[in-house]
């Protein structure tokens, strides 16, 4: 597998944390191969969350792979982890070489369109631990990716190339925000996968 624009670019985020994109680091043709494994090997599932008693079912697709059986609680509902693939091995390890942080599980997205994405949140839940990184690798459709500071409201915007990699740490989920905008001008699918590091004191 052969990498190119490597170079990791200065800090995103004005202050407050740490944002740093890669580019791309995976070559086309391997771009294009693991797209077509993850849209069709993965055990994907219509994500669900339960927000003010309502039960909402998304047409986002998602899975979550790691080193064990961990039960992992999000938006009020409770995912369980699956064995890896091999795929998802091979992008784990390049991850890691890359950022020099060790990750044991992945919460991978589905967008099929752009009319799919992702409202303002922080990935601060306990069970992935406190300022720990958070590596997330684009597949497929390039898409804005947009921070916000909780106070300021000072905002931070990238495309996300395909076969590219951000890394989000320090504390990032503690004090920025942010989302996957929606958009009509996308009409093919994004696999996003977010690597992180699941406290292995709260698996159930």
């Amino acid at each position: 597998m052969d990498l190119f624009n490597t170079d990791i670019e200065a800090n995103l985020l004005p202050h407050s944390g740490i944002v740093q994109y890669f580019g791309k680091i995976v070559d086309l043709a391997d771009n294009q191969r693991y797209l077509n494994v993850l849209l069709n090997t993965i055990s994907w599932k219509n994500d669900e969350a339960k927000i003010f008693g309502r039960h909402i079912i998304t047409k986002r697709k998602v899975a979550w792979y790691g080193d064990g059986h961990y039960s992992y609680t999000y938006s009020n509902t409770t995912r369980h982890s699956l064995p890896w693939t091999k795929e998802l091995l091979e992008l784990k390890s390049l991850t890691e070489k890359l950022t020099g942080a060790a990750f044991n599980s992945c919460l991978l997205n589905l967008y099929h369109d752009g009319d799919e994405g992702m409202a303002w949140h922080s990935d601060d839940e306990k069970a992935l631990g406190k300022d720990t990184a958070i590596a997330s690798m684009s597949f497929g459709a390039e898409r804005k990716f947009m921070l916000k500071h909780r106070e300021s409201k000072e905002t931070v915007s990238i495309i996300l190339e395909s076969g590219s990699l951000l890394v989000m740490k320090g504390t990032t989920q503690t004090h920025w925000l942010h989302c996957l905008p929606k958009t009509k001008k996308v009409k093919t699918p994004r696999v996003n996968l977010t690597f992180r590091t699941y406290v292995v004191d709260n698996r159930g």
